[in-house]
């Protein structure tokens, strides 16, 4: 038998998962790859780091900025992409998790799994000798933290210290964030009404790592001051509530009143799809506070940046 990945693969599962030095490298290498891109292009005379790999995008269910922004980056980065949906495989006819990971880890040298079980992405991971990065499950969106991060950085400087106000459904998204406050040493501030708290095992370890998480039914004591106002969509896919969700969160509304209790440079944000009215108002989407449209681009710089440490190609071309 021919062993093709012999050391343990670097998987990016969730952000408790890695150390602070690991998160801070991805996001320095996001940071530079963003750097040395001529528009839309990476530059045709460097050399193309990931020439000569394959990474395999399993999408099942829909997606935007995750789908094309791992597809366009792999791209730029000079490597190949393979687009699948289990609909599209044997996975989707009753061929096991486990024999799917291993024949595609012989094909492929990255996968990215978006998908509605997040015990499918851990056993894809777990037979999978090549990286496995989640790119969104019920329980976390990490690969979507690295990118708020790096947008409000490169808008109001290093985040450790700062503090970020969560307003609305204690989510996947608010999960992975409360991991990031505790490897990134920021406060955070989250504000849900009852029966949609964020979850509980994530706050018990971020604070075990020294985090400063304050949870709070009320938003404008979540968005005092902050320095940055986060958001997301009242109803997600796969939730079957929505009348109660939009009457529940109402108040919970990101509106300009709500933004003047924040810092007075405070920027807004927001992983999008956004329900203008719903979670966030007019004046505040598309007013002076909101850098949401540079945290969409920046998916695509991160994804880039997360790629390259996955594949341990650290060093980039200048």
């Amino acid at each position: 038998m021919t062993v093709l990945h012999s050391s343990a693969p670097r998987h990016f599962l969730d952000i408790k998962d890695l150390t602070r030095e690991e998160l801070r490298r991805i996001l320095t290498i996001s940071a530079r790859v963003k750097a040395q891109q001529e528009g839309r292009r990476f530059p045709l005379h460097k050399d193309q780091p990931l020439a000569g790999r394959s990474l395999g995008l399993i999408m099942s269910q829909p997606s935007t900025r995750t789908r094309v922004s791992f597809e366009v980056g792999m791209k730029q980065l000079g490597g190949a992409v393979s687009i699948l949906s289990p609909s599209d495989m044997q996975l989707g006819r009753g061929e096991s998790i486990a024999d799917t990971a291993r024949v595609l880890s012989r094909f492929l040298d990255i996968l990215v799994l978006r998908t509605g079980d997040d015990a499918t992405l851990r056993e894809l991971a777990h037979w999978s000798s090549v990286p496995v990065i989640n790119g969104l499950t019920p329980v976390s969106h990490p690969v979507q933290i690295l990118a708020d991060i790096l947008t409000f950085e490169e808008h109001r400087g290093p985040i450790t210290g700062r503090t970020v106000a969560w307003i609305g459904d204690g989510n996947n998204v608010a999960t992975s964030l409360i991991e990031a406050a505790a490897l990134l040493e920021f406060n955070l501030h989250l504000a849900t009404p009852e029966g949609f708290d964020p979850s509980e095992e994530a706050i018990v370890w971020a604070r075990q790592h020294g985090a400063n998480i304050i949870t709070t039914r009320d938003p404008k004591e979540a968005a005092r001051n902050a320095d940055a106002v986060v958001t997301d969509t009242w109803v997600s896919m796969g939730d079957k509530d929505a009348d109660v969700r939009h009457r529940t969160f109402r108040p919970y509304q990101v509106d300009e009143a709500l933004m003047q209790h924040a810092a007075s440079d405070a920027v807004f944000m927001h992983c999008l799809p956004a329900h203008i009215g719903e979670e966030v108002t007019q004046d505040v989407f598309e007013g002076p506070h909101s850098i949401v449209f540079d945290e969409a681009e920046n998916r695509l710089h991160s994804q880039k940046g997360l790629l390259l440490w996955c594949l341990e190609q650290n060093k980039i071309p200048t």
